[in-house]
């Protein structure tokens, strides 16, 4: 398990964002590294993204510490280039981590990777797909599409900060003792709203807003859930 590349964006003007100037940072490109990773702090105020160097620029959707880095899978990024017909670079999705040999959507939220000599991150969440990501990989349909696949790729927080460069080692270094994985949570808040009370048991994993909303799900439609 292995980072391929580092990805980086710069605010760029484009017509499909709304965000204010209409800039966005979703193409990114690899970097030789090193680049230091860290917390960057609340979303709306803070750094954005966790990568030195990254442009997030719709903090009302995007960045802050429970969207810290956004990793995605090359072998995810090779089906979909048999899908689509057509090349994927790494960061094309947005990713700042394009790796190899972890499946990220049976990730559990909680799990916590050492990734190089000294970062450590823990899975907070998936990419929920929007009009932006549409509008740069210039697919119609899109958000419909990936959303689904489910195979969303993960966020991560800054547990101990660090840098890594392409080639360093993804090692787990924690599991946590439940089944709330990256692809349930994110079937759960997107296309089957019914399983939402399962992701519960991600506990303190799960950031404060998600919780809230199961919660007042839960309260409205009880805890039974679609599953069993």
């Amino acid at each position: 398990m292995h980072l391929i590349s580092v990805n980086l964006g710069r605010a760029t003007a484009v017509d499909y964002s709304d965000a204010e100037g209409g800039r966005t940072g979703i193409g990114k490109r690899p970097v030789p590294g090193p680049v230091r990773v860290v917390a960057p702090g609340p979303k709306a105020d803070g750094l954005g993204s966790g990568l030195d160097g990254d442009a997030v620029c719709d903090r009302r959707h995007h960045g802050g510490d429970h969207q810290a880095v956004y990793a995605y899978a090359r072998e995810d990024l090779d089906l979909w280039e048999r899908e689509l017909g057509r090349e994927l670079p790494g960061g094309l999705f947005g990713e700042n981590f394009t790796t190899s040999g972890i499946d990220l959507n049976t990730a559990r939220l909680g799990d916590r990777w050492r990734v190089g000599a000294d970062l450590v991150l823990e899975v907070a969440s998936a990419r929920i797909p929007c009009r932006t990501f549409q509008g740069a990989l210039g697919e119609a349909g899109w958000v419909k599409r990936f959303t689904q696949a489910a195979r969303p790729g993960a966020y991560l927080r800054v547990i101990e900060a660090g840098s890594v460069s392409p080639g360093d080692p993804i090692e787990v270094i924690h599991r946590p003792d439940h089944d709330v994985t990256v692809q349930l949570w994110f079937r759960a808040f997107t296309t089957e709203r019914a399983l939402l009370p399962l992701t519960l048991a991600a506990g303190t994993a799960m950031e404060p807003k998600a919780h809230e909303r199961v919660r007042l799900y839960v309260e409205k439609y009880g805890a039974e859930t679609g599953e069993g």
